[in-house]
């Protein structure tokens, strides 16, 4: 069985998509996969501000095109890109195995109050100015070697990155650069962090499914729901993550906010997302 997996060409959607691809080939008997590498208007829009444009769908349309098309059977996507609807007769088959979910401060050396931190997004921004109140903010777009390499140059005294990327890169350290993790209680993750998502047309899911985690779903799936509900976006400071039977949820209207969950919000996820918003007191 020959599987076309769509990637983005990033480094880190590529590592992503060989994961994949390896677990293909594991489970799933007879399976030879192939790379189909698809430039995004998000990588080809390298100088765009996504708190700006709206970053909804730019890593991702023309991988969904591609299965639309019957060029690739699945796409492959880190999943805090994937927007919390899927177009009409696509389907999230399931998601990889869920590493480190938390946002990782990223320090130049010497430095221990940055004055100055480089990301664009919304979520981080609000959350992490909670942490030093006297920073500014500056934009940072690239890959994750090109962002530690401007911060140790001095573009900015401080950048958040995403632990699961620096984890699948390798990551673990960098000349003139100090790592610092954030716990869920300084930053909450992004829907989907730390998850792969594996997307296909809707009547493949069950097939691929069977080769993916359902732990991971069981805690994405929540995640996203509330994601639908809310309509959280690149443009709006929002956050949900879900580690062990608790729900961490950020928000710029309530800030950081905490519920547990119980069986009956994991057997479903819009019944979890509808009592957790009414719970912190949400309206969209």
């Amino acid at each position: 069985m020959k599987i076309l997996l769509a990637t983005r060409k990033s480094p880190l959607a590529l590592a992503q998509t060989e994961m994949v691809a390896a677990r293909f080939r594991e489970v799933l008997p007879g399976a030879e996969c192939e790379l189909l590498r698809i430039v995004t208007t998000g990588d080809r829009q390298a100088e765009w501000s996504l708190a700006k444009q709206g970053g909804k769908g730019l890593f991702t349309a023309e991988l969904e095109q591609a299965l639309l098309r019957g060029e690739a059977h699945v796409a492959v996507h880190s999943c805090k890109d994937l927007p919390g609807e899927n177009p009409a007769g696509l389907a999230v088959a399931g998601f990889m195995p869920r590493v480190d979910t938390r946002d990782v401060l990223i320090l130049r050396e010497g430095v221990t109050e940055p004055k100055t931190i480089a990301t664009s997004s919304p979520r981080r921004q609000l959350q992490i100015k909670l942490l030093f109140p006297n920073a500014t903010f500056t934009e940072i777009r690239g890959n994750v070697d090109t962002r530690l390499k401007k911060i140790a140059s001095g573009l900015a005294d401080a950048t958040i990155l995403a632990a699961a990327g620096l984890t699948r890169l390798g990551f673990h350290s960098w000349p003139g650069i100090v790592f610092r993790p954030l716990s869920f209680a300084e930053s909450v993750p992004a829907v989907g962090q730390g998850a792969i998502a594996v997307q296909c047309r809707a009547e493949d899911a069950a097939k691929f499914a069977v080769a993916l985690d359902a732990a991971t779903a069981r805690n994405v799936n929540i995640e996203r729901a509330i994601q639908t509900q809310v309509g959280g976006g690149c443009q709006i400071a929002f956050a949900a993550h879900v580690a062990g039977d608790t729900l961490h949820f950020f928000h710029e209207k309530t800030g950081i906010r905490t519920l547990s969950l119980t069986a009956a919000d994991f057997a479903n996820p819009t019944q979890a997302a509808t009592r957790a918003l009414a719970a912190f007191n949400f309206h969209v």
